[in-house]
């Protein structure tokens, strides 16, 4: 069985930089998505981001979900508790116009590691492009140009939990 692309950033400088270039075209044409390592976020930073995403679930958001649950009458209904998506999310949106000074309940140490996320995701975003550019043959920053839309590119982040259930399937 095929395991999934993933393309190493590193290996773009130097040598090895036409190999991984067929390789993002390959996962393109052949899988349409692939994963990214070596792109340049700290893995320090990303663990925070984790850490301060599940603090925020546990002080704000887990007994929201539980509430939900509770008012639906679920505990009771197991047809219903095994069709139930047991995911708790909420979206943070960082371009055209951010939302994170009007979410609720966020932290301003919480706010200021997600603006910071969202400034690092979108600067890789815009690599990948170029890199998907160099591919097809295209002028550098043409991809940007064509998502960016008469009021900006949209971006986001759906941040998610998958909280345990009640009553595993």
């Amino acid at each position: 069985m095929a395991t999934f692309p993933v393309i190493n950033m590193e290996k773009l400088n130097g040598v090895g930089r036409a190999a991984t270039m067929e390789m993002i075209k390959d996962a393109c044409e052949n899988w349409g998505f692939f994963e990214v390592v070596n792109h340049g976020i700290a893995t320090e930073f990303m663990d925070t981001v984790e850490k301060l995403t599940k603090e925020h679930y546990r002080k704000c958001m887990e007994q929201r979900f539980k509430e939900m649950v509770a008012k639906k009458g679920l505990e009771a209904v197991q047809s219903e508790i095994n069709d139930l998506d047991w995911e708790s999310t909420f979206f943070l949106r960082h371009l055209p116009v951010s939302n994170i000074s009007e979410m609720p309940d966020l932290e301003e140490e919480y706010r200021r590691v997600m603006k910071e996320f969202a400034a690092q995701l979108e600067k890789l975003a815009e690599q990948l492009l170029d890199l998907l550019c160099e591919n097809l043959g295209l002028e550098n920053g043409y991809l940007k140009k064509v998502f960016y839309g008469s009021k900006g590119p949209n971006f986001g982040t759906k941040v998610s939990n998958y909280p345990r259930a009640q009553s595993p399937i």
